[in-house]
């Protein structure tokens, strides 16, 4: 198709444009057929997706483009796509000023209807609004650039942001970066300028700072901590009691253990990404801060007293060396044990205190020496004994003989106990505990997720091999116990020591290794790099953990020690705590005596890092994707009991005193309770429990035994009506539900609906009290409250009481608010839910009043200070606030609780003090700032305080199905209503009929099982009311007399007829309460049944005045109606 428009002497009525409805083509190139020309005149004023060529893409279509000048006509044909590009009007008038346009496109494939037209415009393409954060007209004034809308940056375009790692790290960490809210997208009017948010680098290490591959970091780490001080000095000890296939079998129960534990570290360190803590790190984001911060604790000791035993084992070779050239410093003994220990702690925790690189360089050069001295053994014990002083300390060569003789075991009295096999592993399992070695410093690890799994497994392959190897070499080439004298070598006494004491072989010489080497030296430097590398290695890996733990402040008073210094957050005060912790266990100078309780001490670790493994793939959460598959859920728990047993097993005291101090820890965590989340398995595990139980209970028949009140609590904000809240918690504490329910008359902002739920559990958390808070908005009272009848709970966790506080103001606020409160009655009723209002003196109402802080700042109920409030103290809205969430609503709520713990002495566990304890009258105060009289300080703390002796009185009228003596039962079953007594007032159908009456009703609350004290029967119920009764209530209904054919709101209105039809059941009510003043006027509380509000027979405000009368000037009382549905039997 070929378009030509205007000659170069008038200015042609016609400008053709391309319009494109598609914009994703290959390299953001046009398709032909979603090209149209499109007239000037038709294009409405908007701007236009408009196409110029700019390059050639392979595969696009041919385009031509011809224009016309004042000299005749130039035609270019290019092999170039279109490329779409924004113009507005003015652009286009540009144009048209110069020479007219024309534009021509090959016709492909014979199509020559015209295509399907798309019209785009900006508000279609970019969004209805203008935004900041989208391009203006403006910027693409230049139509002939080649640099067009297509090929600027994605974000100036659309307001959602790319997915990016930034966007998934904590948002405590300097480099998270935040993605827009979903009120950003969805509502203009809470859209930002975001250019350039989100463009953040990625997470820069500190310059300089040193990280270690899985070889360095892990591999060496463990092996130098596993070929520590017993493969020198203690494995040849284990031969001679053991045998050599009791060894065996000790090495492979070592090894099995810490290949289990290793399958479940590694799928821990491979679930998410890892930081510094190591074990401690795992556990505490697996198991929660309890388990967590108790292991941390304990970890921390047995690394502290494993530097300290690996000292020791370099102290006992030094002695030994010393011994062989005749020298001691003060006895050869324990003594000199204890001075060699010292200074080389010293000398190592110098190494740490210089740098990490120093310690990383030390544990290589180490590790050389190390393996240099294994080999000189292996290569020894293949050469056989040197010398005669050799073969007779026991050393003969590799012997299949000898081989035979100590595959047994040889147990026998030693280190000051009798020996057995346990008594030798636990000796023994020290060794291998290493493995978490490379873990301990998962911070400082390039890929904690792939060093730990790799690292660690073939550190244990390799040193469970190395270990086997040398038990092998040591039973099959020296005695168990040899004299050392050359002259016995001829007739082989010196292989019997029954009749005299020898200092050498298995049993007695701790320095085979060296016996048996081909150069001994280097044996004495093999063991000195074993013990020191792991006690290196350990005075690193405690403190590290240690910090980690101090830095979540799991346990208190020990932040100092999470402090870190330096490019590498060294821990020196955790480092000093760890150095003090070992010289202590130095000074015990005996290997024997520390190697069972840190055996202990690491076997407790190991069964909670197993359990971590079970517990969080048992319950499968769904955060729950480590990469690392070669784990098994039940080989998890196996290993778990495997350790604990071994525990006992090894040493029952030792394993007693390891669960006590793991348990005590965990319990001071519980008691804390710090607020930390970490999205823990034991989390989900509740989680799903919850969900389990709810899911067993919606199947279940309820059963009258098993009633319990479940209470939705018309609180308005929680901060507002504490008196109404602590007496709902009085009834549901430890038994049932209670949800707190707000309307808001106006449409909340969502931050500050978020905000206004937020503070509304924080305020029930510092009141003690446990509750779910559940707000509807945007709704009259009758309506949210229809809302929260109907859908509020889930299966049989859903409420069946609806507790309201007694709308004071009835008679001063618009009618149409009484309208509703009565309209709620009905719901409640129809959706077969029971009734209670509350009413005391003064109202429930604390909005009005202010919310003092220690320091002296006056703020609101909320803990931000309010203006403008003008309601009195008795004025209570409907039992909710119905402001607009969006003005004071958001601010009426309650401060974090850690922000007011000096006042959090008012709800704490002491809180049972009279109403006019100092701490209770600098809560709230009254608008101006002035202390609040006596009363109504009781009347805010009524429930809160322990009560005098008194009575409570039940007005059971009718039988509504007990609740209204249950819930008074229940009152008095709590500790501060304790010493107030149950009285019992009901009434009788005829006055001959008393007697009668009163048995029945005692024999009832007899089978109910009921204590009372009294027991009191009302004869005459109807007996017509004092004319002062009388003249009270025309006074309260005074107002509201008319004639409702009259009135525009007819409902509200008390007419003649109503008036006459209920004469009975108001004289009923006046005579109420004349017996309410004569029996109950001096009690604690009182609580009645509810009378009916009958559809269609009685309107809003006439029964609102029966209960006024019923109320007006009463002690606290609770007005209940049940749904007619039995909550109390006397069956069994």
């Amino acid at each position: 198709m070929d378009s030509t428009t205007g000659d170069n002497s008038q200015e042609s009525p016609h400008t053709y444009r391309f319009r494109v409805n598609r914009i994703n083509s290959l390299a953001v190139g046009c398709h032909q057929d979603a090209i149209q020309t499109i007239s000037e005149e038709n294009d409405e004023n908007h701007p236009y997706v408009t196409s110029y060529p700019l390059e050639t893409i392979p595969g696009s279509p041919t385009s031509s483009i011809a224009s016309e000048t004042g000299s005749g006509t130039r035609k270019q044909s290019l092999n170039k796509s279109l490329f779409a590009r924004v113009a507005s009007n003015n652009i286009r008038s540009q144009q048209q000023q110069q020479s007219p346009a024309s534009a021509t496109m090959s016709n492909q494939g014979g199509n020559t209807g015209p295509p399907p037209v798309r019209k785009f415009s900006i508000s279609g393409m970019l969004g209805r609004r203008k935004s900041s954060n989208l391009p203006d007209l403006e910027d693409f004034s230049q139509t002939n650039s080649t640099v067009g809308l297509y090929g600027k940056s994605l974000n100036r375009y659309t307001h959602d942001a790319l997915p990016k790692m930034d966007h998934y790290k904590n948002m405590m960490s300097y480099q998270a970066a935040q993605r827009p809210t979903i009120e950003e997208l969805h509502d203009e009017k809470y859209r930002i300028d975001q250019k350039g948010a989100g463009e953040t680098g990625e997470e820069e290490e500190p310059a300089g700072l040193t990280k270690f591959g899985w070889v360095e970091g892990c591999l060496v780490r463990c092996l130098l901590n596993i070929w520590g001080v017993m493969l020198f000095l203690r494995l040849s000890w284990m031969v001679a009691h053991a045998g050599i296939v009791q060894s065996l079998i000790i090495i492979a129960i070592s090894t099995v253990v810490t290949t289990i534990t290793t399958l479940s570290m590694s799928a821990v360190s491979t679930n998410g990404e890892m930081k510094g803590g190591g074990i401690y790190y795992m556990i505490s984001r697996s198991l929660g801060p309890e388990w967590g911060g108790a292991i941390g604790v304990v970890f921390s000791f047995a690394n502290a007293g494993m530097a300290a035993l690996n000292t020791v084992g370099f102290s006992e070779s030094m002695i030994s060396l010393l011994s062989t050239h005749g020298l001691k410093i003060v006895d050869g003994g324990q003594n000199d044990n204890r001075i060699i220990s010292c200074i080389a702690i010293v000398v190592l925790q110098s190494i740490i205190v210089i740098g990490m690189e120093w310690e990383a360089k030390a544990q290589v050069g180490l590790l050389v020496i190390l393996l240099v001295a294994m080999a000189d053994f292996v290569i020894g014990a293949f050469i056989g004994p040197q010398n005669d002083l050799d073969y007779s300390r026991g050393w003969i060569g590799l012997n299949s003989t000898l081989l035979t003789d100590n595959l047994g075991g040889g147990y026998r009295f030693s280190e000051g106990q009798q020996q057995d096999f346990f008594s030798v592993f636990s000796i023994f399992f020290p060794a291998v505990a290493g493995i978490q070695a490379g873990a301990s410093i998962s911070g400082d690890l390039k890929d904690p997720g792939e060093a730990i799994p790799k690292g660690t497994l073939w550190a244990i392959a390799i040193t469970s091999a190395s270990y086997a190897a040398f038990a092998i070499l040591a039973g099959a080439g020296t005695l168990r116990e040899a004299s050392g004298n050359v002259t016995e070598i001829d007739d082989w006494s010196f292989a019997n020591c029954t009749d005299k004491t020898c200092k050498w072989g298995l049993y007695n010489d701790f320095q085979v290794m060296g016996l048996m080497s081909a150069f001994g030296p280097i044996i004495y430097a093999g063991c000195f790099a074993a013990t020191l590398s792991s006690a290196l290695s350990c005075l690193v890996s405690g403190p590290k953990m240690f910090q980690a733990l101090c830095k979540d402040k799991v346990y208190p008073y020990m932040t100092k020690f999470g402090e870190g210094y330096g490019k590498a957050d060294d821990p020196y005060w955790s480092y000093a705590i760890g150095f003090v912790i070992a010289l202590i266990f130095i000074l015990i100078a005996d290997l024997n005596a520390i190697a069972p309780l840190i055996s202990n001490f690491f076997m407790a670790t190991y069964a909670l890092l197993n359990f971590c493994t079970f517990h969080a793939s048992l319950v499968k959460p769904l955060g729950w994707r480590p990469t690392f598959k070669y784990y098994n859920t039940w080989m998890s728990l196996i290993g778990a009991i495997l350790c604990v047993a071994v525990m006992f097993l090894m040493s029952w005291v030792t394993a007693l005193v390891s669960l006590f101090c793991t348990i005590a820890l965990f319990c001071g965590v519980i008691y804390r309770k710090p607020d930390l989340n970490w999205g823990t398995s034991a989390q989900a595990q509740t989680y799903s429990d919850a969900l389990s139980a709810l899911e067993k209970l919606a199947v279940q028949r309820e059963h009258v035994k098993n009633y319990r009140p479940q209470i939705l609590c018309l609180t308005g904000i929680p901060s507002d009506r504490p008196a109404l809240i602590d007496f709902a918690y009085m009834l549901t504490k430890k038994h049932s539900l209670l949800i707190c329910g707000h309307i808001e008359k106006d449409r909340s902002a969502p931050k500050a609906r978020k905000v206004i739920i937020q503070n509304g559990y924080e305020w029930l958390q510092l009141r003690r009290v446990k509750a779910f808070y559940v707000m509807v908005d945007n709704c009259t009272f009758d309506e949210g409250a229809q809302t929260l009848i109907q859908a509020t709970g889930i299966g049989k966790l859903a409420p069946n009481i609806l507790l309201m506080g007694y709308k004071e103001n009835w008679q001063t606020c618009p009618r149409e608010e009484v309208q509703d409160y009565f309209t709620v009655l009905h719901e409640a009723l129809d959706n077969y839910m029971a009734i209670a209002i509350l009413r005391v003196k003064g109202g429930l109402n604390c909005s009005h009043l202010t919310f003092s802080l220690p320091n002296g700042s006056n703020t609101g109920a909320g803990g931000i200070a309010r203006t403008g409030s003008t309601s009195s103290l008795g004025y209570d809205n409907q039992g909710l606030e119905l402001e607009p969430a969006g003005a004071v609503s958001e601010f009426r709520t309650p401060q974090n609780p850690k922000k007011m713990q000096s006042t959090s002495k008012l709800f704490g566990k002491k809180r049972n003090k009279s109403a006019d304890d100092l701490e209770a009258t600098g809560i709230y105060r009254g608008a101006d700032g002035s202390d609040l009289p006596k009363d109504v300080i009781e009347n805010i703390s009524l429930f809160h305080t322990k009560q005098g002796v008194g009575n409570i009185d039940v007005w059971w009228m009718y039988d509504d199905g007990g609740l209204t003596l249950l819930l008074p039962y229940i009152v008095s079953t709590r500790k501060d209503w304790s010493s107030c007594k149950l009285r019992v007032f009901a009434l009788a159908n005829k006055k001959d009929q008393m007697e009668q009456e009163l048995r029945g009703m005692a024999s009832l609350l007899s089978k109910f099982r009921i204590d009372y004290s009294d027991l009191i029967i009302i004869p005459d119920i109807t007996k017509r009311a004092q004319d002062t009764t009388r003249t009270f209530f025309d006074g309260l209904i005074r107002d509201f007399k008319g004639d409702p054919e009259e009135s525009d709101q007819p409902e509200t209105v008390i007419g003649d007829a109503e008036l006459l039809a209920m004469k009975e059941k108001t004289n009923r009510h006046m005579r109420l309460r004349e017996l309410l003043l004569e029996h109950s006027a001096s009690s604690n509380l009182i609580v009645m049944t509810l009378p009916v509000p009958r559809k269609g027979s009685v309107s809003a405000p006439l029964y609102v005045a029966w209960l006024e009368t019923l109320t007006r000037d009463m002690p606290p009382f609770l007005l209940v109606r049940g749904n007619q549905t039995s909550v109390l039997t006397f069956y069994s």
